[in-house]
């Protein structure tokens, strides 16, 4: 996969997503307080079924990454390791990319539907994406304005998937792939 200078910048930013304690490096401990934040952030107990499939979810995307992007086996990922696995063809097509985010967006939405509507509402969107990705709250809001294609105020799993892929696999600096993660500073 050919690294463009757009997409070199959205790397960077969906590392420092995964990042969360910021130390540079993403580790499995990063995923897992990412999921924690995000269960608790809709009051679920670690005992309750959607929180433990999404946690599962979760650490699955983990080791997937993790196994195809440390390139040293120090049981962390670093920027270049992550830029360099792109690179190298970590996401050769969009359908393959699928296989691994369709069944964490499921659960992903499991948790976050609060009302169980199937669909997101901006301020459930707000509440998983500042719990697991440390979104501020007006970015947020105005990344799930750009999510709702026709203004009803609800995303979809359709949506997210859409947008991830295209986050990944487009290179319109309007499109709604490159505002997923807010503004590419």
């Amino acid at each position: 996969m050919h690294i463009t200078a757009f997409l070199d910048r959205k790397l960077t930013r969906r590392f420092e997503t995964y990042d969360s304690d910021q130390d540079g490096y993403v580790e499995r401990s990063d995923f897992e307080q990412a999921g924690a934040r995000t269960t608790a952030a809709f009051g679920l107990s670690d005992d309750d079924l959607r929180a433990k499939r999404f946690q599962e979810q979760l650490l699955g995307v983990w080791d997937h990454l993790h196994a195809v992007t440390d390139a040293n086996d120090d049981e962390r990922i670093s920027l270049t390791e992550y830029k360099a696995a792109f690179a190298l063809g970590l996401l050769e097509r969009p359908e393959s990319f699928d296989d691994v985010y369709l069944p964490f967006l499921d659960s992903l939405m499991a948790v976050a539907d609060h009302d169980g509507d199937g669909h997101l509402g901006v301020d459930e969107y707000v509440r998983w994406t500042g719990a697991l990705m440390n979104l501020p709250p007006s970015v947020a809001r105005g990344v799930h304005a750009r999510l709702d294609h026709d203004g009803d105020g609800l995303i979809s799993t359709d949506d997210l998937l859409a947008a991830i892929r295209a986050y990944y696999f487009s290179e319109d600096p309007e499109g709604p792939g490159a505002w997923l993660l807010g503004p590419l500073d």
